[in-house]
C-alpha cells in the first residue's frame, strides 16, 4: 500500500521575485473620433474581483501600459478634460501577453460616462510568442484522466504526447514535447517559480515517483491557467523546449469555492479481457475533493484553498503454470533413485500446489490468479495573495 501526504503552501508577495512572469498586461491607444491621438489621458485599471487599481498617463503619442497584473478581468477607465470618460469592462490578463484594448473618446464632459464591454481579440498582436493556454473553464468542462493537468497539453498547438516507453532514453518520464523537442527539455514554473525536477528535468509536481504513480499531484480545482509557450523570448530562457508557466487561483473580494467526486468501479468498467469466465476483478476508484477562497481584507488580502484525494483498490489478474497430478508423477519418474527423499516426500503427499483452474494454454499457463492492491492519494495547496 502506497500513502503519499503532499501539502504544498505558497505565499505570493507584490514585489516579483523572478523574471520569469506569471502575470501579464494591458496595453493601448487612447485617441479621438478623427484617430488623433490624445496625450496625458488619465488611464485607470480596477481588478473586478479584488480591487486591485492602478492609474497612467497617456504619453505624447497617446500609447499607455499597464504590466505585471495579476490574471484576471479588468475594467478601464479613461478620462480627459474636454472629452467623456469612458469605462470599458471585462478586459481579461492573461498569462505571459499583454492584451490590447484602443479607446477612443467623444467630446463631452468628464461627467458624462460612457461604458463599453470589451471585445475578445481573436489574434495577440502584441507579442511574438506561439503556443496556447489551457483556462481553468476548459479543465473543468473536458475529461482528464487522473485529473492531471498533463494530460490535456497535446491540446496546445505544437504539443505532442511523448509517453516513457517511446522518449528519449530508457527509464525516461518524459510526458510531452513541444515543437520536436525532448520529452525532457520543458521549462516547468509554478506562479513564476522553478518547477524542474533535478534529476530527469520533469515537473517536480506530478511526476512520476518510485512506483511509477505521480508522488505528488497539483489540485485541478487550484489551476487559474496553464499556458504553453514555443519560441519563449529571454526572459524564460533555461530549456530549448516549451515553457509550461502554470498560474494557481486566487481569493476575491467575493467568497467562492467547489466541491467534486468523480468515481469507476468494476460495475461500470469493462471486465479484464483475459478474465473472461471467472468473476469480474474488483476495482473501486474515488477521486473528490474541493476549493475555496475569499477574502480575508477586503481589497487587499485573500486565500485560497484547495485539496485533492484519491482512493483506489482493486485486483489484478495474472496467468501462471501449476503442476498437474500428471506433471507431479512424471517428475517422480524421471527422478528415480537419484532424487532427494525429501523432494520425493513432498512430490508423493502432493505439496499443496494451487488448483488449476483454466484450460491449459499454448503457453502452459493452467491458472488465472488475482492480485489486489490499493493507492492513496491526498494532496492540499493554501496560498495567500497581498496588494
Amino acid at each position: 500500500m502506497k500513502v503519499v501526504a503532499t501539502v504544498i503552501c505558497t505565499f505570493l508577495l507584490v514585489s516579483l521575485l523572478s523574471a520569469q512572469s506569471f502575470r501579464g498586461g494591458i496595453v493601448g491607444i487612447v485617441t479621438d473620433p478623427t484617430g488623433a491621438t490624445i496625450a496625458d489621458a488619465q488611464v485607470k485599471v480596477t481588478s473586478s474581483g479584488t480591487g486591485l487599481n492602478r492609474t497612467v498617463q497617456s504619453d505624447a503619442e497617446g500609447n499607455f501600459r499597464f504590466s505585471e497584473l495579476p490574471v484576471g478581468s479588468y475594467d478601464i477607465t479613461v478620462t480627459k478634460s474636454g472629452f467623456n470618460t469612458q469605462t470599458t469592462k471585462g478586459v481579461m490578463v492573461t498569462v505571459s501577453s499583454d492584451t490590447r484594448t484602443d479607446v477612443r473618446l467623444a467630446p463631452g464632459t468628464v461627467q458624462e460616462v460612457v461604458e463599453v464591454e470589451a471585445a475578445t481579440p481573436i489574434v495577440d498582436t502584441t507579442g511574438d510568442t506561439v503556443g496556447g493556454t489551457i483556462q481553468a473553464q476548459q479543465l473543468e468542462s473536458i475529461p482528464v484522466n487522473g485529473r492531471d493537468y498533463m494530460k490535456v497539453m497535446t491540446l496546445v498547438p505544437g504539443a505532442t504526447s511523448d509517453p516513457a516507453s517511446v522518449s528519449d532514453s530508457p527509464g525516461s518520464f518524459g510526458i510531452v514535447s513541444v515543437n520536436g523537442n525532448r520529452g525532457r527539455s520543458n521549462n516547468y514554473l509554478l506562479d513564476g517559480t522553478d518547477m524542474n525536477d533535478g534529476y530527469r528535468n520533469d515537473p517536480a509536481i506530478n511526476e512520476g515517483g518510485v512506483f511509477g504513480v505521480p508522488s505528488t499531484i497539483l489540485p485541478l480545482d487550484a489551476l487559474e491557467a496553464v499556458p504553453v509557450i514555443s519560441g519563449a523570448e529571454a526572459e524564460y530562457g533555461r530549456n530549448s523546449g516549451g515553457t509550461i508557466n502554470i498560474v494557481t487561483k486566487s481569493g476575491t473580494n467575493d467568497l467562492h469555492g467547489s466541491i467534486f467526486e468523480y468515481f469507476r468501479n468494476n460495475a461500470l468498467d469493462a471486465r479484464n479481457y483475459f478474465n473472461s469466465s471467472g468473476p469480474a476483478n474488483s476495482f473501486h476508484n474515488n477521486q473528490f475533493g474541493g476549493s475555496l477562497g475569499g477574502p480575508i481584507w477586503k481589497d487587499h488580502t485573500f486565500f485560497f484553498l484547495s485539496y485533492e484525494g484519491q482512493r483506489e483498490k482493486g485486483g489484478i489478474s495474472s496467468l501462471g503454470h501449476v503442476p498437474t497430478t500428471s506433471d507431479v508423477n512424471a517428475a517422480i519418474a524421471s527422478a528415480g533413485s537419484a532424487a532427494s527423499p525429501v523432494i520425493l516426500d513432498l512430490l508423493a503427499n502432493h505439496y499443496p500446489w494451487p488448483q488449476a483452474n483454466v484450460a491449459i494454454d499454448a503457453n502452459g499457463n493452467n491458472l488465472l490468479a488475482t492480485t489486489t492492491f490499493s493507492n492513496r492519494l491526498d494532496s492540499f495547496i493554501g496560498k495567500i495573495d497581498h496588494h
